[in-house]
């Protein structure tokens, strides 16, 4: 057998040695990598999301999920955010005082509850039984509304209303104001919703 034969079996045994080390470590870092991510898990328990609400008209609602909750983030229309001192008088806890901690935060006891008047941030579950309100953003008389609708959220379930600060009208179903979450501004245009540091 000549040196040259050895040499050339020991590099193809090198060469397929290297590939199949090569695989085995692309074959154990991509479990640890992904391991690395934050897992569904993790997200449901809390994850913040980040959003860009640049695309949101006014007058607009997107939903974007926190914690496996429908988080709505709505553009308020100047009309809008008018109408809400209108209908003070017509709500249980207008200025939020019930559960404050748990519902409100501080920067969002006021009456648009929320940070920018015109940008609305509830999470869109209704205070009853948890059922999901919908959107009745149109004033007027409506079926199931009465005839001095302010525009807002009616909970088909059990017919409970709030307005579009998320206020809960007096003697309807659900006990409370609709909740708040946490969240604060990284610019005019991106949300955080589940951090509010800097708020």
């Amino acid at each position: 057998m000549s040196d040259n034969t050895i040499d050339s079996s020991k590099r193809t045994w090198l060469i397929a040695t290297s590939c199949v080390g090569a695989a085995g470590t692309v074959a154990t870092a991509i479990p640890f990598a992904s391991s690395i991510q934050p897992s569904e898990r993790a997200k449901a328990a809390g994850a913040s999301v980040e959003v860009d609400i640049s695309a949101v008209k006014p007058g607009e609602k997107i939903t974007v999920e926190w914690r496996g909750k429908p988080v709505w983030i709505i553009r308020r229309t100047p009309e809008q955010i008018a109408a809400l001192s209108s209908v003070e008088g017509e709500l249980a806890d207008p200025k939020s005082e019930r559960k404050p901690s748990e519902l409100t935060p501080e920067y969002a006891r006021n009456q648009a509850r929320s940070i920018k008047p015109e940008v609305f941030v509830a999470v869109g579950i209704c205070t009853h039984l948890g059922c999901s309100p919908s959107d009745k953003f149109a004033p007027g008389a409506q079926p199931s509304l009465p005839n001095d609708w302010p525009g807002g959220f009616l909970c088909p379930c059990h017919g409970s209303t709030f307005d579009l600060a998320g206020r809960v009208f007096k003697n309807k179903p659900a006990p409370d104001n609709l909740e708040i979450p946490p969240h604060m501004y990284l610019s005019d245009n991106r949300l955080i919703i589940g951090e509010d540091k800097k708020a």
